[in-house]
């Protein structure tokens, strides 16, 4: 059982507010709550779909960037090139 004198005032009847329209009652610690988001304005739940950002899309993105890095075989190559000169420096 709560203690009358620690827990704040229960409202077992809050009626929440969105755009200046109550949308729902719930229970809280307000007599009344006032949201600007909620289920039945937010896209998610409204189906709306937005632009879903994929790895296909970050990577060509970097390679819009950075420019492309060529095939993996290219890059192996310039990898094995550059360790000949740093064994040839030694």
């Amino acid at each position: 059982m709560a203690q009358k004198d620690k827990q704040p005032e229960f409202f077992p009847e809050a009626k929440v507010f969105c755009n200046g329209e109550e949308v729902m009652t719930v229970g809280g610690t307000q007599a009344e709550y006032v949201v600007d988001i909620w289920s039945g304005n937010h896209p998610f739940f409204q189906g709306v779909k937005t632009a879903v950002m994929t790895n296909a899309g970050r990577v060509s993105r970097f390679g819009d960037k950075y420019g492309d890095l060529g095939e993996l075989s290219e890059v192996e190559t310039m990898d094995k090139a550059m360790a000949k000169k740093g064994e040839e420096k030694k």
